[in-house]
């Protein structure tokens, strides 16, 4: 088997797409940080949201956040690039894969972050409580920077995470690194070669940034500062201002 994986893996030529590659490396890099600008502060609206005091809120964010995780993000670019359209709503390739993903990954996010919250110990919400602290001001001094301390480690997962994912844009022909592969095989045949390549390049994206996750958790000490993020926990008693 592996002697005949070596005899399809050929570098011949290699010079002559590696830049290409690289491009689509590029544009998945770039898809990535345009998904996390928006991904990240929308998931923690959603959150605030659901645990806040109106209920309309709580319905929206939830109803939101089922149906979102309860669907395949594929199937959510499909929408937002082949049926839009036919309503008079056209993206282009690049916005209509931002905007797909990034509504798809708010939706974890969002639960990454009510865990989070949920997490900070119900003594000091009270605490702040019987200060006369406002909604706000212990949103924004007591409970977001103890959440954010226990949520960086699942939300760099999930960054990494992104990153591979953001080959699903392939399918509305954003020329990203998956997509530039699949046009490069299609030319030379070397289907061996190309996508062991780009398995390389993913694999030297990825694997750093989760030592850099890795790093974080540990200079963080997460687990000696609030309980362990549990995705079924109860919603806590703290609102959105």
């Amino acid at each position: 088997m592996l002697t005949e994986f070596l005899a399809l893996f050929d570098l011949h030529g290699v010079g002559d797409y590696l830049p290409a590659l690289m491009r689509g490396a590029a544009t998945s890099l770039a898809l990535t940080f345009c998904i996390i600008l928006i991904s990240l502060p929308l998931g923690l609206l959603i959150a605030l949201a659901k645990l806040g005091r109106s209920r309309l809120l709580r319905s929206c964010a939830s109803i939101y956040i089922e149906v979102i995780r309860g669907t395949p993000a594929l199937l959510q670019l499909f929408y937002i690039y082949f049926v839009l359209p036919s309503f008079g709503i056209r993206f282009d390739p690049f916005v209509a894969g931002v905007i797909g993903l990034s509504i798809n990954y708010s939706a974890y996010l969002a639960e990454v972050y009510r865990a989070g919250i949920a997490a900070v110990p119900r003594g000091q919400i009270e605490a702040a409580k019987a200060l006369g602290m406002s909604r706000r001001k212990m949103l924004r001094l007591i409970v977001l920077p103890q959440a954010i301390r226990v949520v960086i480690p699942p939300l760099g997962n999930y960054g990494i995470s992104l990153f591979k994912d953001t080959s699903l844009v392939s399918i509305v022909t954003v020329k990203e690194l998956i997509f530039t592969g699949q046009i490069i095989s299609s030319t030379n045949f070397q289907y061996a070669t190309v996508f062991t390549i780009i398995g390389a390049i993913y694999l030297a994206f990825s694997y750093p940034s989760a030592l850099l996750v890795r790093w974080l958790e540990r200079r963080m000490n997460v687990g000696n500062k609030a309980k362990p993020i549990d995705h079924g926990a109860p919603d806590a008693a703290v609102g959105a201002p």
